[in-house]
């Protein structure tokens, strides 16, 4: 499979039910992996994964969000042909089922293979830096690519002046880099990579100013659900933050507040509280402007 050619159906454009949502969107969390942080070996069969994704849709969210690869910590890579035999049975199903996929990867090769199977978004944590391939798959298709800040592995926070206008200036780069290679600015969307390369301290100021990263330009995903500097809040008897699983709570706070920031989406595992709080943002904007006039 060569990731450089036009697909065979042309561009995938991001349905038009999701363009004229006017609210923040909701993109559920499908790992099907053995070793994901949150939800390791859950979702790691495609009878298991499609009715998993299927269920997300019904609580309310917009886009399924599928990976093959584990980004945890010291998670090792997985060989292509093995990514692509995960990945590609559950995307292939979900979008058969007439949901909108997301396909999280940073392999051209498996990108492509999910939008010829059906996938509309391409969610890529290395926002291009790991394949070169990858730019030039993006500007072939003309599909919504989601480009995250990182500094390659997430096991080492690195250290930051001003961690925003580090992460500001660093997207600025890469967004350079994807239009030079003929990436659409249209098609792009920007995600600061909460918790990739990042300490726990250096997340709360991303969130906090999105105004700033929000004036590169581009529509923001924000991806905080059930990570670490979320457990921190509240730990355990012992100090130990909170388990995974009991972050949920949390991560709602944050998409509230994302999506009154202006955030164009969030990343959630848990969707249901995640679902009314986009909603509730979008009420409180509402009144907010009609106040003003």
């Amino acid at each position: 499979m060569d990731p450089s050619r036009p697909l065979d159906h042309g561009p995938a454009p991001l349905p038009g039910s999701l363009t004229s949502v006017a609210r923040c969107l909701v993109m559920g969390i499908l790992n099907v992996t053995p070793d994901s942080f949150s939800d390791g070996g859950e979702w790691d069969r495609p009878d298991r994964a499609i009715p998993r994704g299927l269920a997300l849709a019904a609580d309310g969210a917009d886009i399924i969000d599928v990976g093959g690869e584990s980004t945890r910590p010291g998670a090792v890579r997985i060989g292509a042909q093995q990514e692509l035999d995960r990945v590609i049975p559950v995307v292939a199903g979900l979008a058969e089922a007439g949901v909108a996929v997301s396909v999280d990867t940073t392999r051209a090769s498996v990108a492509q293979a999910a939008l010829e199977h059906g996938a509309v978004i391409v969610n890529d944590v290395s926002a291009g830096a790991v394949d070169p391939a990858m730019a030039g798959l993006i500007a072939s298709a003309g599909v919504v690519y989601v480009a995250m800040h990182s500094r390659g592995a997430s096991d080492a926070p690195d250290e930051y002046g001003d961690v925003v206008t580090d992460v500001a200036r660093e997207l600025g780069d890469r967004v350079a880099a994807l239009l030079a290679a003929g990436v659409q600015g249209h098609q792009l969307v920007l995600d600061p990579g909460l918790g990739f390369a990042k300490s726990g301290a250096n997340n709360w100021p991303l969130l906090a100013r999105l105004d700033e990263l929000r004036g590169l330009g581009y529509p923001l995903l924000i991806g905080a659900s059930r990570k670490r500097f979320l457990g921190a809040l509240r730990s355990t008897r012992t100090g130990v933050p909170l388990a995974p699983s009991l972050r949920d709570n949390a991560t709602t706070a944050v998409t509230a507040l994302a999506a009154a920031a202006g955030a164009w989406c969030v990343r959630v595992h848990d969707v249901t509280g995640s679902a009314d709080a986009v909603r509730v943002a979008a009420a409180w904007t509402a009144a907010g402007r009609e106040d003003a006039q």
